[in-house]
């Protein structure tokens, strides 16, 4: 399999998610969802030879993204304005301290998961493919969809796929699943489409087994606790002015961010000053989530689930 961009994904809402972040001269700029490094290389190219970038991500697949050249001449890898972190973008606020970043005025989220892992057949994030069932975006370490699978109570198991996959027949996914691994484990995504091909409608199935991939997928990875981090540390790392501007595509992260933009935190609790006035560290910037044009959708069939916010910080 191929190493350059081309293998992850074509950015989606490129323009209107970097012309969001308002670059500036002299600024500080966090992508904190490398991928390709598509919206890296576009933050990288309105910056002025003062500014800085730091791109982060934990697959390690991702870094050998810097070493590709765009047709501008633009390359990431070798210019000292900018910075690889391999990590997840949870500890955003530890890794910004060990640099000695006082400030940022910028963060860049895109949320989606790479055309690249769907593709990889030895990551197990697709049905397309019949492969170990993995789904671990840092192969370093954890749990994989393979464990949860065969380890977790038929409760927790309907839980997650309740909560994560949003699927109403959780209860009857689960317990097909413990009796398929009760014969013989669970190790492949043919074993798991098996194992659960009698609970979904044939009209539905796609789209249902979707999003079962999708729930494991978000437990392996813990993406919501993440993203929960993420979005609290960024509120303590940007400076006033900075902008968060975030791409989702799924209605739970996007109901996480929209509550962080609204409120100041993941609940979307509103508190209010003496006066009664709503308290909030941001001014949404957007208003409405911006969504793909037409044609985006069409040339780019990832982006269809997709919605930018931009907020700034008050």
């Amino acid at each position: 399999m191929q190493n350059d961009n081309q293998t992850y994904h074509v950015p989606v809402l490129l323009k209107e998610s970097v012309d969001g972040l308002a670059v500036g001269e002299g600024g500080v700029f966090v992508d904190v969802t490398f991928g390709g490094g598509g919206h890296s290389r576009e933050i990288f190219s309105r910056m002025d030879a003062k500014g800085k970038l730091f791109s982060f991500d934990q697959d390690a697949d991702a870094e050998k993204n810097a070493e590709v050249t765009r047709e501008d001449g633009i390359r990431l890898a070798g210019d000292d304005r900018w910075t690889f972190v391999r990590s997840n973008f949870r500890y955003l606020k530890n890794w910004m301290r060990y640099y000695g970043v006082d400030g940022v005025d910028g963060i860049l989220a895109d949320l989606g998961v790479s055309s690249h892992h769907f593709d990889d057949e030895s990551r197990g994030f697709s049905f397309r493919f019949d492969a170990p069932l993995d789904m671990r975006m840092n192969k370093r370490g954890g749990k994989t969809a393979a464990d949860i699978v065969n380890e977790y109570d038929e409760s927790r198991l309907a839980d997650i796929i309740y909560l994560y996959g949003e699927l109403k027949q959780s209860r009857k996914i689960a317990a097909s699943i413990l009796r398929a691994r009760a014969e013989k484990p669970i190790l492949t995504t043919r074993d798991l489409l098996a194992a659960t091909q009698r609970c979904f409608p044939r009209e539905r199935e796609k789209k249902d087994v979707t999003r079962l991939f999708q729930a494991l997928r978000i437990e392996v990875n813990h993406e919501m606790d993440a993203l929960k981090e993420m979005l609290l540390a960024a509120g303590e790392v940007l400076r006033p002015g900075g902008r968060l501007v975030v791409i989702t595509y799924h209605s739970l992260e996007d109901r996480m961010v929209k509550n962080v933009m609204k409120t100041g935190n993941v609940e979307g609790k509103r508190e209010q000053d003496f006066f009664g006035r709503v308290t909030t560290p941001y001014a949404t910037v957007s208003g409405k989530p911006i969504v793909p044009t037409e044609e985006e959708q069409a040339n780019n069939p990832r982006s269809r689930s997709a919605k930018l916010r931009i907020a700034e910080k008050r």
